[in-house]
């Protein structure tokens, strides 16, 4: 039973130890509640054109370290223009210049650029900092009265280097890394580390990153120019894939797929109408020589007209050149070898299950003479007559033959005899 006072004075001891040592620890910087008692800085990550969804997460970041009480908000910037509307935009220079937090911006790392209407940001920001290798301006206007036009005015209609920035004094202060930036941000606690001959700071301060979640980051990956082309051309040429095959497949639902997070993506960016109703036409002009199995007028159609709505898809956003060449080269690559090829492949067995198209109906879409373009049951095919006198265009026909992918036909009026008659009788020789 003795030893429970022992115990307890033993414990006291220890207590009494530990509160001496607490303040030499937060002190020094060592203890876990120094981290607590330093606050936090959240890092924002601001890349790619500024689209609804990185707006929105911006502006949900403003606000959670307002209400959490944040030192600081960062925004990491690498970006070449916005797609939102100036009221939008205006709206988050508003919340920035207004928040109860302040809000600082990097631009970083090496090679990233503030460009357009995003550098506006540089006007409303409490402090900037660049990496080597980045550049910023191009800013335009906007109408904002938080903006600082003065600074503004040194990037409106050109772009500057890090260096150059911090010759200005655009920059608040050299900052090659974020971690820089960070330790020379107003509030953020710092202690000297040194590592070899180096003695360099690391903030005391807890750093948070935030990024969009994965499905925000999908729409904002939909958004950007090269990713809404590629889903829009590679979607309707699947499509037109499926039409030539058997049932509804892989092809069908990809495309359709694609389609569906394409037509988000052209919503959201600066699209042309006539760019769009380009490409879709062009769509149609490469159907139309699939169906007959051999490229001919419609598929130079469809080349110019899908060339010119790619350089036309968009207004105030351009297209790298590397995206426009695999586009391009995709898609004729996909419509005079494969597509082509995949018919022949589909239909070449000689009239196996396609009997059923001996005698059936049908018109002329072309004037077949000997050769043309037919339309039977709503499906387009290529024919030729043996008659000497040629099928006018719109005139009715009769299929009476069929070879590989080519339909032999008649015209409804005028044939000599039935299509019937001109099969081989049983146990005899076929008619003349």
């Amino acid at each position: 039973m003795r030893r429970l006072p022992i115990a307890g004075a033993i414990l006291a001891v220890v207590g009494v130890l530990l509160g001496l040592a607490g303040p030499a620890l937060a002190q020094e910087g060592g203890g876990g509640s120094t981290g607590a008692s330093a606050g936090f800085v959240d890092v924002v990550k601001v890349s790619g054109l500024l689209d609804p969804v990185l707006l929105d997460f911006v502006s949900e970041s403003i606000r959670t370290a307002e209400s959490q009480g944040a030192t600081s908000i960062v925004l990491q910037a690498n970006s070449t223009g916005v797609v939102v509307s100036d009221s939008d935009l205006s709206a988050l220079i508003d919340q920035i210049a207004t928040a109860t937090v302040p809000v600082d911006v990097w631009i970083g790392p090496s090679g990233s650029k503030l460009t357009g209407l995003s550098a506006q940001l540089v006007g409303v920001a409490k402090h900037l900092g660049m990496a080597p290798g980045t550049r910023v301006g191009d800013a335009g206007n906007l109408d904002n009265p938080y903006l600082d036009q003065r600074r503004l005015d040194l990037i409106r209609d050109r772009t500057l280097g890090a260096d150059e920035a911090r010759d200005l004094g655009i920059t608040s202060f050299a900052a090659p890394t974020i971690g820089d930036f960070l330790v020379n941000l107003p509030g953020v606690q710092t202690r000297e580390i040194t590592q070899g001959d180096q003695t360099r700071r690391e903030p005391l301060t807890q750093v948070r990153f935030g990024q969009l979640s994965l499905v925000a980051q999908l729409m904002h990956t939909v958004a950007s120019p090269a990713v809404a082309y590629l889903l829009f051309i590679v979607g309707m040429a699947l499509i037109v894939f499926e039409l030539f095959t058997a049932g509804v497949g892989v092809a069908g639902v990809v495309g359709a797929g694609s389609l569906v997070l394409a037509c988000y993506g052209l919503a959201v960016l600066p699209t042309t109408p006539w760019g769009v109703a380009l490409l879709v036409a062009s769509m149609i002009a490469f159907a139309i020589d699939v169906q007959t199995g051999v490229p001919r007028f419609w598929t130079g159609a469809g080349v110019v007209l899908f060339v010119a709505g790619s350089l036309t898809l968009y207004d105030g956003v351009s297209l790298s050149w590397i995206t426009l060449l695999a586009g391009i080269v995709g898609v004729l690559l996909t419509f005079l070898a494969g597509m082509p090829s995949m018919v022949r492949t589909r239909f070449s067995t000689p009239t196996i299950g396609r009997e059923w198209m001996i005698g059936e109906m049908g018109r002329a879409v072309t004037t077949v003479s000997p050769d043309g373009v037919v339309q039977i049951r709503e499906a387009l095919w290529r024919a030729y007559t043996n008659r000497a006198t040629p099928i006018e265009e719109l005139d009715r026909v009769r299929v009476i033959g069929i070879e590989g992918l080519v339909l032999e036909v008649e015209p409804e009026a005028g044939a000599a005899r039935d299509y019937r008659e001109r099969r081989p009788k049983k146990g005899g020789p076929a008619d003349a």
